[in-house]
């Protein structure tokens, strides 16, 4: 509808805004500037496919009376480890019940208390001092995707493109004057290269699991955005504070299969291969301490008894009530031969959050006129040095409203005339011969960042990590720039510039803090203020 083809036979897409990400930030973004224009929403895959689509807990927000936003604030200061940005926190809280009735409005219902439709059903997960995680059952991210999208396609104005991988943003201009225009993609359908030009652009492609070996995330998750926007000269923040989630179902047959954190908040234990219970021995707050604390016991139980796995347990409650409050975790641990109700799961940590990411602010702004980032993709300050349980789909959805909103009061009323295009400088245009080269590589980027930069870290591990990453890395770039661009292709060079840039900013990190513990420095730096990473390109 709005196509221009270039001297190069490159087609050209021409919108008001292009949103790149299907998530909670991205299609609440969406929806929300098509009151101000068209809108080019590009997903990576099939549009039901994010992390959004994965969350299982839910969205944290202060809605029960007894509850107040001083405590929920104090909780994520607590659970970021002194690396929070307060003024960010409080922003994102106080906003959350406002917001929440947006998602209202768009159709989403939360779990209510049979008999009282009036009263949320909160859950509470690790970290909280109180209930107020809303929640659809334990298909919360599904309904959030299922009914955002019936919105977007209602709207004429949105123009929805599955199979668009975003390659690079196109900047134009220097020094002060540089502004992106855009984006770059390969289009899965015909693998053909494109480009669109859009006032301006909103990075919403979620987060980086894939970089590890073993994720809760999706396999779209491979950290495109934050790559992107180091490659074109964004500073990148906080990337040494990888979450790993305590409970991935551990069986053979499951991939990646998430245990949400509401299993332990409605009163799972976990406990040794034997049955022990060993939280206690680590954390006041046993099966309910934050994640980065639950996932190091987890690795230190396993290490030291020489166990693949450990068990959670919530054999108190009836099957009843397991089936009615987590449907989906029932059905699926069933499929695997596990009764929640008569056996402990077996469960194991895998990659699952990254709390770096874009610098951004509370609107999505970045420090590149024309480009906003939301969700997980962007580092606003709010997680700090470790995420508080259901705060990211919360930051998701109050960046996304606050983002459009800022987008659509900078607009101007009158049309302006786009400045031209960049042109392509990427990939090259022969066909590969060596696709088991990017196979091998991917398998070896995975498998260091698991073994070298996982949950416990040490100086002399992460160096010979960032020797191996930067090997591959000079060996892409060099195939990059050879061979015509491919999906594997991409998300490699993607993964090994993220891998790059939590191996050093690990490096940089001389403490312990949060979801970076190093063996060589046991203990956080107490005698300086905290301090963000920050990583750019040519610096």
């Amino acid at each position: 509808m709005f196509l221009i083809l270039t001297a190069f036979t490159m087609q050209i897409l021409d919108t008001d805004f292009l949103v790149i990400g299907g998530g909670l930030a991205g299609l609440t973004a969406a929806l929300k500037l098509s009151a101000g224009g068209r809108v080019l929403l590009a997903a990576k895959k099939e549009p039901t496919e994010s992390n959004t689509s994965y969350a299982q807990g839910g969205i944290a927000c202060v809605m029960d009376p007894d509850d107040t936003f001083a405590s929920h604030i104090q909780d994520t200061l607590t659970a970021g480890a002194g690396l929070c940005h307060r003024d960010v926190v409080e922003a994102i809280v106080n906003a959350g019940p406002a917001s929440i009735r947006e998602l209202e409005k768009m159709g989403l219902g939360f779990e209510r208390h049979e008999g009282h439709w009036d009263e949320y059903d909160l859950g509470r997960e690790g970290g909280h001092s109180q209930r107020r995680v809303l929640h659809s059952g334990d298909f919360t991210g599904q309904e959030i995707i299922r009914v955002l999208l019936a919105r977007c396609r209602e709207q004429p104005r949105i123009t929805m493109r599955p199979h668009l991988m975003a390659v690079d943003l196109a900047v134009v201009g220097e020094g002060q004057d540089r502004r992106c225009l855009g984006a770059w993609f390969l289009d899965g359908a015909t693998g053909e290269l494109l480009a669109v030009r859009a006032g301006t652009t909103v990075l919403a492609t979620g987060g980086a699991g894939k970089v590890y070996l073993y994720t809760s995330n999706p396999d779209i998750a491979t950290g495109d955005g934050v790559a992107m926007a180091w490659r074109a000269g964004l500073p990148v923040l906080n990337m040494e504070f990888v979450q790993f989630h305590p409970t991935c179902l551990y069986h053979p047959s499951a991939k990646s299969f998430l245990i949400s954190e509401a299993v332990r908040g409605e009163g799972a234990v976990l406990k040794t291969r034997d049955g022990a219970p060993f939280m206690e021995r680590y954390d006041p707050r046993a099966s309910l301490a934050p994640r980065d604390i639950v996932a190091r016991a987890i690795d230190r139980e396993m290490k030291t008894r020489g166990d693949d796995c450990v068990l959670l347990d919530i054999t108190q409650h009836s099957a009843k009530f397991l089936r009615k409050r987590f449907p989906n975790i029932f059905a699926r641990c069933l499929e695997y031969g596990i009764n929640m109700a008569r056996d402990p799961i077996p469960v194991v940590p895998a990659a699952h959050y990254f709390c770096g990411g874009v610098a951004a602010d509370v609107t999505g702004r970045t420090g590149l006129p024309g480009l906003y980032a939301c969700g997980e993709v962007a580092c606003t300050g709010l997680h700090g040095a470790n995420r508080l349980a259901s705060n990211s789909l919360l930051e998701a959805l109050v960046t996304g409203l606050n983002a459009s909103a800022d987008i659509l009061r900078e607009t101007p009323g009158e049309p302006v005339t786009p400045p031209p295009f960049p042109a392509w400088h990427g990939s090259g245009e022969a066909a590969s011969e060596e696709a088991v080269v990017i196979a091998h590589n991917w398998e070896s980027i995975r498998k260091a960042m698991w073994d070298y930069v996982g949950i416990v870290r040490t100086t002399s591990r992460l160096e010979r990590a960032l020797t191996r990453v930067q090997m591959v890395r000079q060996e892409i770039a060099q195939y990059f720039g050879s061979y015509r661009a491919t999906s594997d292709l991409l998300e490699l060079r993607n993964i090994t510039d993220v891998a790059a840039l939590v191996v050093r900013s690990a490096l940089r990190r001389h403490e312990s803090r949060g979801l970076h513990y190093t063996l060589d420095y046991p203990l956080p730096d107490d005698a300086h203020p905290p301090q963000d990473t920050r990583l750019v390109r040519d610096e």
